[in-house]
């Protein structure tokens, strides 16, 4: 099943059209529909970030058309923060942008975070500052034996299916009898006709399971990260606790990350 429903959260923030750049790739690579949202509140049609918050609508049809994109853009509620999880129940894929300090009281309260969890939409969280460029020609799977990793895995299923390489790292892996994980991890990514590489860092107590997936080889090169939340006993189990939260806060790679 491939990505048929793709929204974008719009702001006047200057991430704003990298964001768009991508689901516009994205939507075109998949032959989906466009949804576009409005999330700004209404400080942001103050200073400087009136003009980009005004004319967003504008903006995002106008990069659609060109595009050749069937589009809807909607307006969140700005009074009602939590109506429909700003129309992401309807997605089957979410793009937005890492959380920005200094946009707080611009963008409504709620997104990325509370959409994320609440939601039940996978969502690709870009980077402050990033740049357009090609996303999911090299994957790494940030792996563990978990119910988020493997929901992470299975919604970026149309993604890993068109990637050139995909990689599965694993930090400490759990061991048994036969050591199966990561060989079932591959041999059922394969069943799929998605081949993956495999890489395992051995846990020297020296750094922690985001510093080496940050230190590891297979990131090189590599343009996204799929990463559900670890259940690496070192790490907290909640979505935004340990590895997930260090990923948003900290990554310079764009991540789809599911809840």
């Amino acid at each position: 099943m491939g990505y048929k429903d793709i929204l974008v959260f719009l702001d006047g923030s200057l991430d704003n059209n990298a964001r768009m750049e991508l689901a516009f790739s994205l939507a075109r690579a998949h032959g989906a529909r466009l949804t576009g949202v409005d999330v700004d509140a209404a400080a942001a049609f103050e200073g400087d970030w009136a003009e980009r918050a005004r004319s967003l609508a504008e903006a995002f049809h106008t990069g659609a058309n060109g595009a050749g994109l069937q589009v809807r853009f909607k307006i969140a509620d700005r009074d009602t923060a939590d109506w429909k999880d700003f129309y992401a129940h309807y997605a089957d894929l979410v793009i937005a942008t890492q959380p920005n300090p200094e946009a707080s009281g611009r963008i409504l309260s709620g997104v990325p975070e509370r959409v994320l969890m609440t939601s039940g939409a996978p969502m690709i969280v870009l980077p402050q500052g990033w740049r357009p460029q090609p996303v999911g020609n090299e994957v790494v799977i940030a792996w563990s034996p978990s119910a988020q990793a493997t929901r992470a895995v299975h919604d970026a299923m149309p993604i890993l299916a068109r990637a050139r390489k995909v990689t599965a790292f694993a930090f400490d892996p759990p061991a048994d009898s036969e050591d199966a994980d990561l060989e079932m991890l591959r041999e059922h990514l394969l069943a799929h006709s998605i081949k993956v590489d495999v890489d395992k860092w051995e846990d020297a107590g020296d750094l922690s399971p985001i510093e080496a997936l940050f230190a590891s080889p297979a990131l090189e090169g590599a343009d996204l990260i799929v990463a559900g939340a670890y259940s690496h006993s070192r790490f907290r189990e909640a979505l935004f606790g340990g590895m997930t939260k260090s990923l948003l806060r900290q990554f310079s790679l764009p991540v789809l990350v599911s809840h």
